[in-house]
């Protein structure tokens, strides 16, 4: 019999601020970029939940979760809280929660800063699978003061949803019988691999939740999905055979910034460039590779257009010093015409290295 759970830790970045600033405790909360009065840019890393009543959630720009937080004050609600964060700090919160993973449950697969998959298939049973859920939220709760939502299911797939099925501070159990009626009543979107632009072409055909779209047989679903159809036939039905994944290895390791204004000042782009390959090159190297083969350059211009251009060695490169290079002459024709015609402003630029070596 195969059990797995998943541990998703409720509004990770949020909580640990409120965890270690007890005066912030149930004030709306976003940990993200400064939102500048509402002229910030970058995104919401985490919203607590009280912010998340005001509509913010992650990965929305910062500066629309700071017109909602407004919104929300002129209302009469409390004011937000916007803090920076430590990702340091929650790097090694997260570090010490795998490690209780580990203290409970034999294979353990970290998918996150703040989840993971592990397998409680040696219990034997979906009650004492519980059970030992609740003495890891226990745990967690008693050493980081943090709460955590756990879903326990016959995959990977089912026990994720799950997780997040009574959130905070949840456990919800599916066992392998239960699973097709779990997923069926749910939206179409919860299942991994349909996103946004799926769900709107799915909608246009009536389709909304996992119901109506098992009305498709295998070869229907492979005309519409291709080779993915049959694979989406077994997982809206509960079945998945995923298995958990315990070592990982970076396929690459890359840096971004987005800058205070739009800008073609040459000395201050070139300056962040530098600052970028800086610490790429220190990132690949703490994780134990030693060379490089490909360098990215992605530029973002004011009107949001974005682009990435590449260079590829036939030889390994190791330095900083040839990263910087490599780098520079991959972003120098969206500073000309060559890929600026129109001479727009820069809003954004990154630097990625691939084709990782160890020797």
């Amino acid at each position: 019999m195969r059990i797995i759970g998943h541990l998703d830790m409720d509004a990770f970045f949020a909580a640990i601020e409120e965890r270690d600033h007890p005066e912030l405790k149930g004030r709306p909360l976003v940990v993200g970029a400064d939102p500048a009065g509402g002229l910030g840019r970058g995104v919401v890393s985490t919203a607590n939940y009280p912010a998340r009543a005001y509509g913010i959630h992650s990965a929305m720009p910062i500066s629309t979760a700071w017109r909602l937080a407004e919104a929300a004050r002129r209302r009469g609600r409390p004011a937000t809280v916007f803090v920076p964060g430590s990702h340091r700090k929650y790097g090694e919160v997260s570090a010490r929660i795998i490690a209780i993973l580990h203290h409970f449950a034999p294979v353990v697969e970290g998918a996150g800063i703040d989840e993971a998959y592990f397998d409680l298939s040696f219990t034997g049973s979906y009650d004492r699978a519980a059970d030992l859920a609740r003495q890891i939220k226990a745990a967690i709760l008693e050493q980081e003061r943090l709460t955590a939502s756990i879903g326990i299911g016959p995959n990977k797939m089912v026990a994720k949803i799950a997780s997040d099925f009574h959130k905070p501070d949840a456990l919800t159990l599916v066992t392998p019988g239960e699973a097709e009626d779990f997923l069926a009543p749910l939206a179409v979107r919860k299942i991994p691999g349909i996103g946004p632009k799926t769900e709107q072409s799915l909608a246009r055909l009536g389709i909304k939740t996992v119901k109506d779209l098992k009305r498709f047989t295998p070869e229907e679903l492979y005309e519409k999905f291709g080779k993915w159809g049959p694979s989406l036939y077994e997982r809206i039905r509960g079945r998945h055979d995923s298995p958990l994944v315990t070592s990982w290895e970076p396929k690459s390791v890359g840096e971004q910034e987005t800058f205070a204004q739009d800008t073609r000042d040459l000395e201050f782009i070139f300056s962040r460039l530098w600052e970028l390959c800086r610490e790429v090159h220190r990132r690949f190297t703490a994780v134990g590779f030693h060379t490089y083969r490909t360098v990215v350059v992605t530029v973002r211009f004011a009107d949001f257009a974005t682009y990435s251009r590449s260079h590829t060695r036939v030889a390994p490169a190791a330095s900083r010093r040839r990263l910087t290079f490599e780098a520079m002459k991959l972003l120098m024709p969206f500073l000309d015409r060559r890929e600026n015609p129109r001479g727009k402003l820069i809003r954004l630029i990154g630097v990625r290295v691939e084709k990782l070596g160890r020797e």
